[in-house]
């Protein structure tokens, strides 16, 4: 299908590749938007340009937006899940760390979502075949509560939930360095332009705000934080925490993991413990708390150790 935008001046001096992979389908790759671009499949007022072309404010972008592929059913499994409450509509479940939440591209087994539909036989088709039941999501490495729909009258009412952001979520992270007693983090958050794995202040991004309170310091070492994100962005709570000058200890993609090994630890310091949410069938207000792993009550060990040494 051949679409035509026009840059505007929010887009203004953008490179090509960032604008186009701003306006087509996730689907399609930063690495396909550029093979496309040097093949002459995206064009700028008719004209061939290269990927890092700066866009100018009333330029004309035609391009070809390639048809989604097709998605194949994910499959179940028998992987045992950690559930914390269970009942006709809704499954509240801690995930492990290491365990993403659904299938994606270049991992089809192993995920939260297989173990589900092991576990919830009607489950497939809610949501989406490779999504089904899925309301909201945690990274691969955070751990903690997740919140999975069985019917549709409770997906679209918890999706309802988060979008109008009258659920509340709480996390406990452990953090570098020695923070502020508490505070809030007004940061607009979008896709990193050149690596996409990553997300990044941007000042036209997305709005984002999340406010933590300090349970705890560990000398100048590390810190125990309590987070309670208001907008659930993708990697919010670990690029504003990185903003602030305190990374996640073990945050591979914003801090300094290796230097966080002598602490063990091996993933980043992440927890989703509580979650409050009405419940779809009842409205009844309902909350739920993930009991902490033991990877990250270990390390919490360690500091105390490492400070009691250093007194």
């Amino acid at each position: 299908m051949l679409e035509e935008v026009m840059v505007t001046n929010r887009e203004n001096g953008w490179r090509l590749d960032r604008f186009v992979t701003e306006i087509v389908p996730n689907w399609v790759s930063r690495s396909a938007i550029q093979r496309h671009i040097k093949e002459g499949k995206v064009l700028v007022n008719g004209s061939m340009k290269k990927p890092s072309y700066k866009v100018k404010a009333g330029e004309h972008i035609t391009f070809e937006v390639p048809d989604k592929p097709a998605e194949a059913e994910a499959q179940p499994e028998n992987i045992p899940l950690n559930i914390i409450y269970e009942d006709k509509d809704i499954i509240v479940v801690n995930k492990p760390a290491g365990m993403i939440v659904h299938p994606v591209h270049n991992k089809k087994s192993g995920t939260l979502v297989n173990a589900l539909l092991n576990h919830c036989e009607d489950l497939q088709g809610i949501g989406g075949v490779m999504r089904p039941g899925i309301v909201h999501r945690l990274d691969k490495e955070t751990s903690g509560i997740i919140i999975v729909a069985k019917n549709d009258m409770a997906h679209n009412s918890l999706s309802l939930q988060f979008k109008a952001r009258s659920t509340e979520k709480t996390y406990i992270a452990i953090a570098r360095g020695r923070t502020p007693a508490q505070g809030q983090i007004v940061l607009p958050l979008g896709r990193h332009p050149v690596n996409r794995l990553k997300m990044t202040v941007l000042f036209d991004g997305k709005e984002a705000t999340t406010n933590y309170r300090t349970l705890r310091h560990f000398s100048k070492i590390a810190s125990v934080v309590l987070v309670k994100p208001k907008t659930g962005r993708t990697h919010q709570i670990r690029v504003h925490m990185k903003e602030i000058g305190h990374p996640l200890l073990g945050d591979k993609l914003y801090g300094k993991a290796h230097q966080d090994e002598a602490l063990g630890v091996y993933r980043h310091m992440l927890h989703a413990l509580k979650l409050c949410f009405n419940h779809p069938r009842t409205g009844k207000r309902m909350s739920f708390v993930a009991r902490i792993p033991e990877d990250m009550a270990r390390v919490i060990k360690n500091l105390y150790f490492l400070e009691d040494r250093e007194s």
